[in-house]
């Protein structure tokens, strides 16, 4: 898709920018309007006096641009999408590798938008798996990459009914994917990202409303950076080691599922009161992350998901939510997302927030009132990490678009988080 050439003959993008006052997201921006607004799927690019101006790492950002721009999401029946020639000038031999390691970047970002853009039909949990399997199929077979899948059985004999509870009450069963990548052997310390994958969220006897049944399908989103963001970090052998887990699930309506005030035993043995069924995210996200620390041993963890209707009505949908329980993994969570052009406002933890979801009849409850929402959710997952440094990301309001924020976005899935957890990862080698 991508060529560097010396010259070109291919209209140009380029003639006569001046990029001293640009930021991350405008190059970004510039690029993928400019791409979305090409007559012809042909272009050039000449990003000498982009890299003059502001240095060569700058390229990632025109060439994710570029990439971005061109998405098309999925139709049905399918439709021939363009076949784009790109053909970059300009470009320094020190930069040529930030080019080649963005096009696996944006190939992870376009895997998650297709997966949260795909009907919840036609993406159930055993199709989203095989989906993350043929995703890392494609890499080269010395890639040292390993994709487990605990099922049904194994997940009861482990205990972990905290999945099992909001998964068990579709017919399509409940698995917890697993990707190990272990691209620093010699290194003893492991990154877990945990990425909630809950493929259809009809908000079980908590039933979601009519108006909000039309965005049950993307609450995997999470699910799907993950995969994208260690795809990448594979794809382009970053030397660090990190484990994906994906619990994939349908919470749905039937005579098996969960009510309000029902007590479960989570994997690990902590109790949960279950006051809201439609809090369901954060019950397959505890499982996920004590598994992580516990059977994974992960010295540090971070969870992502489409997970509170509050960070929404907090920073609307051009910021996500965060929160994190130590400050040197927080710094370096903000050079990443500095680095990714994303945006993230840190949340606080406080002891009073803590109390909001204390259980008078089991360790703690899944929901903890009306407000302070963001927080709350996000500090039951934080109970399961076993004080490992934690970080969590409230997607919801990034994770889809409708309209677009920004220009490299297309209405639907964005691929939220891919690239933040790549570089939050990536900063370890």
């Amino acid at each position: 898709m991508i060529r560097l050439v010396s010259t070109s003959s291919l209209p140009s993008l380029t003639s006569g920018c001046d990029w001293e006052c640009s930021d991350r997201v405008q190059i970004k921006e510039f690029f993928a309007k400019a791409v979305k607004e090409c007559r012809e799927p042909a272009f050039s690019a000449d990003l000498k006096t982009l890299v003059e101006q502001k240095g060569s790492d700058y390229v990632r950002d025109a060439v994710e641009g570029m990439l971005l721009g061109a998405y098309e999401p999925e139709r049905y029946p399918a439709r021939a999408k363009k076949e784009w020639t790109m053909e970059l000038t300009g470009i320094p031999s020190e930069a040529e590798a930030i080019v080649r390691e963005t096009e696996a970047l944006a190939e992870g970002i376009i895997w998650a938008r297709n997966m949260t853009n795909r009907p919840g039909n036609l993406l159930h949990p055993a199709d989203f798996l095989e989906e993350v399997k043929t995703l890392f199929a494609g890499l080269s077979p010395e890639t040292p990459a390993e994709i487990q899948a605990l099922d049904v059985k194994e997940m009861q004999e482990l205990g972990m009914n905290a999945i099992l509870g909001v998964g068990l009450s579709s017919a399509n069963p409940p698995y917890l994917c697993i990707i190990r990548y272990r691209g620093n052997p010699g290194d003893s310390r492991i990154t877990g990202l945990v990425g909630k994958g809950v493929t259809v969220d009809s908000g079980g006897y908590c039933l979601k409303s009519s108006a909000s049944m039309k965005g049950i399908k993307g609450d995997m989103a999470g699910g799907a950076a993950v995969a994208g963001a260690v795809f990448a970090l594979a794809k382009n052998r970053i030397p660090v080691n990190v484990v994906g887990l994906i619990p994939m699930a349908e919470n749905r309506l039937s005579d098996g599922s969960m009510l309000p005030g029902d007590v479960i035993t989570s994997f690990g043995g902590k109790t949960i009161e279950i006051l809201d069924t439609d809090a369901e995210g954060r019950l397959i996200l505890a499982d996920s992350v004590a598994y992580a620390v516990r059977k994974e041993h992960v010295d540090r963890v971070v969870d992502i998901a489409t997970l509170t209707g509050a960070v929404c009505s907090s920073l609307g949908f051009g910021a996500a939510g965060a929160l994190c329980d130590q400050e040197e993994f927080f710094r370096e969570f903000e050079q990443a997302y500095g680095m990714s052009g994303e945006r993230y406002l840190r949340f606080p933890i406080y002891a009073e927030y803590e109390r909001m979801i204390e259980s008078e009849i089991a360790d703690i409850k899944n929901f903890g009132g009306q407000f302070a929402g963001t927080i709350t959710a996000g500090l039951f997952v934080r109970a399961f990490a076993e004080n490992i440094p934690w970080l969590h990301l409230d997607i919801a309001g990034t994770a889809w678009v409708d309209p677009p924020v920004f220009e490299y976005q297309s209405k639907g899935a964005t691929g939220a988080g891919v690239t933040s957890m790549y570089f939050l990862c990536a900063g370890r080698s």
